[in-house]
C-alpha cells in the first residue's frame, strides 16, 4: 500500500522516513516541500494529495509537522491510508505526548521502532497503543524492550502472529465484569422565543472490559430502524440481563426508525456479521474502549430551558432575569446543571436573589454562573441579578451578544431510545461466569446554547 511514510517538519523537509518499497526513492520525499510550495501558490488550499512523476503523495498537517506517505500504486485504499496516518498520530502522541517537530526529533529511535512495527511491507498491521506498549517502552527519550522480548529478538511478539491484534492472551481476573456505557451528548441552539434552530445527538457507546482469556461478545440493541429488518429478530429484554436502570426515550413509539448517521465501530467489530445479519459481534479489547459512535439528527425539545430577559434602568444599573425549567420527566433527575449567562464587559458590583443552586460572579467571562447539584424534572426555578453599568446612558440598551450556555448530566436516560437488549459473553475454554452491566447518561454536548 505504501512504499514511504515520512515526519517532515512545517516547510515541508524530511524528519526522518521509512522506507518499505524500493519502488520510491528518497529523492521523491525531499521533492516534497518543492512540491508543497508550488502548489500552494496556485492555490490557497493545498489538496491533501497529489501526483508527482507516477508518485502519489497523501499527507495530514498536525500542529507544526506533516506526515506523509507515497506509493507509486493506483489500486490503494486512499480512506485506509489517511485512517492509518491518522492512527499513527495518535500512537506517536501517547509516547511523546506532544507531536511536533522538536519531540519528533527527541525520539527519533521510538518513533522508527514504531513505524517497523505498525506497518510490515506497506500494510499497517498493529495500530494499538496498548498492545505496542507490552513490547516497546519509553525512558528519557531512549528505547527499551521488555523482557518478553529481549528473550527471543528474531522471533515476533505472539500477539502479532494472532488474528487478534488488540488483545493479547493470557488476560486473567478473579470476577469477570464488562461494564457498558451508553453517552449521548445533546448539541443545540435555540432563540430566546424557544424555538430551535438545530439540533442533534452524539452517541458512544464506551465499553470497560475486565474477562480473562479471548472471550467472544454479542451485543443486542433495541433499534429495529438500524439494527434488525422490519421482520428481524425479536429484541425482548435477556432474561437476568442486570442493568443499572431502564433507559427513558423521547421515541419509544414500537417500530419507529432510528436513522444513525456516522456510524463508526471499534475494529474490533466484525463487520461482515454487522452487514449481513445487523449483528454486533467482538473479541474486546482490556480495558477501556469505545465500541461504537454515532450521530442523529432529529428535532428535539430542549431537556434544560432558561428563559433570560434583560432590563435597563436609569441611573445605570441593569437587571437580569432567569427562569430555568427542566423539561424532563418527574422521576428524572439532572445533575451538576450549570448556566452560564453573559452579561456586559463593564458591569461591576453584582447583587443576586434566587431560589434554588448557587450563584457565582465570574468576571473574567464576564459571565454569572448559576448550578444546581440536582434539577429534579418539572421543577422551575428562578433568579435575578442586578449590576452596576457605568458606560450606559438611560436611553441606550446593552447588548449581549454571546449566548447562554447550559451544562448538565441526566443519568438513567437516552434522548435517541437506545437501548441494550443484552449483552452475552462467551468463553469457550475458560468458561466463567460473567457479569455486565449497563448505565445511560444524556449530556450536554458543546455547544448547548441559548441566542440573546
Amino acid at each position: 500500500m505504501a512504499s514511504y511514510i515520512a515526519f517532515c517538519d512545517s516547510k515541508g523537509k524530511p524528519l526522518l522516513s521509512r522506507r518499505y518499497k524500493d519502488d520510491v526513492s528518497q529523492a521523491a520525499v525531499e521533492q516534497f516541500q518543492h512540491l508543497l510550495i508550488e502548489k500552494e501558490q496556485e492555490s490557497s488550499i493545498t489538496p491533501p494529495c497529489f501526483q508527482h512523476n507516477g508518485v502519489h503523495y497523501m499527507y495530514v498537517q498536525y500542529n507544526d509537522i506533516y506526515v506523509l506517505a507515497l506509493t507509486r500504486s493506483v489500486l490503494m485504499n486512499v480512506t485506509t491510508l489517511f485512517s492509518f496516518l491518522y492512527k499513527l498520530i495518535g500512537v506517536v502522541e501517547e509516547y511523546v505526548k506532544r507531536v511536533e517537530e522538536e519531540s519528533i526529533r527527541d525520539n527519533y529511535i521510538i518513533i522508527y521502532e514504531l513505524l517497523d512495527e505498525m506497518m510490515d511491507k506497506g500494510i499497517p498491521q498493529v495500530t494499538e497503543t496498548k498492545m505496542l506498549k507490552q513490547y516497546i517502552t519509553q525512558k528519557s527519550f531512549k528505547l527499551t524492550r521488555s523482557a518478553k522480548k529481549q528473550k527471543n529478538v528474531a522471533r515476533p511478539p505472539t500477539e502479532l502472529t494472532n488474528s487478534v491484534s488488540w488483545r493479547p492472551e493470557g488476560i486473567k481476573y478473579k470476577k469477570n465484569e464488562a461494564f457498558l456505557d451508553v453517552i449521548e451528548s445533546i448539541n443545540m441552539l435555540m432563540t430566546q422565543q424557544g424555538q430551535v434552530l438545530r439540533s442533534e445527538i452524539l452517541g458512544t457507546i464506551k465499553v470497560r472490559s475486565r474477562l480473562s482469556g479471548m472471550p467472544d461478545l454479542k451485543l443486542g440493541l433495541n433499534d429495529k430502524g438500524i439494527f434488525t429488518t422490519q421482520n428481524g429478530s425479536d429484541d425482548s429484554p435477556e432474561p437476568g440481563m442486570p442493568s443499572s436502570s431502564s433507559t427513558s426515550a423521547a421515541s419509544r413509539a414500537r417500530g419507529a426508525n432510528i436513522e444513525l448517521e456516522d456510524l463508526k465501530f471499534h475494529q474490533c467489530v466484525r463487520l461482515s456479521k454487522f452487514e449481513n445479519e445487523k449483528i454486533i459481534t467482538f473479541i474486546p479489547p482490556d480495558g477501556e474502549f469505545d465500541l461504537m459512535t454515532y450521530r442523529l439528527s432529529t428535532p428535539i425539545k430542549p431537556l434544560i430551558w432558561c428563559d433570560v430577559k434583560v432590563l435597563v434602568h436609569s441611573g445605570s444599573r441593569i437587571e437580569i432575569h432567569c427562569r430555568a425549567k427542566a423539561q424532563i420527566k418527574k422521576k428524572s433527575i439532572a445533575n451538576n446543571v450549570e448556566i452560564l449567562i453573559p452579561v456586559p464587559e463593564d458591569a461591576d458590583s453584582p447583587t443576586f436573589k434566587y431560589s434554588r443552586g448557587s450563584i457565582k460572579w465570574v468576571p473574567e467571562k464576564n459571565a454569572i454562573l448559576w448550578k444546581f447539584s440536582s434539577f429534579q424534572g418539572g421543577k422551575e426555578y428562578s433568579m435575578a441579578a442586578e449590576l452596576g453599568l457605568p458606560s450606559v446612558s438611560d436611553f441606550e440598551t446593552p447588548k449581549l451578544k454571546r449566548p447562554v450556555q447550559i451544562k448538565f448530566q441526566i443519568p438513567y436516560f437516552t434522548t435517541s431510545g437506545i437501548q441494550v437488549r443484552y449483552l452475552k459473553i462467551e468463553e469457550p475454554k475458560l468458561q466463567y461466569n460473567s457479569y455486565p452491566w449497563v448505565r445511560y447518561i444524556t449530556q450536554s454536548g458543546d455547544d448547548y446554547t441559548i441566542r440573546l
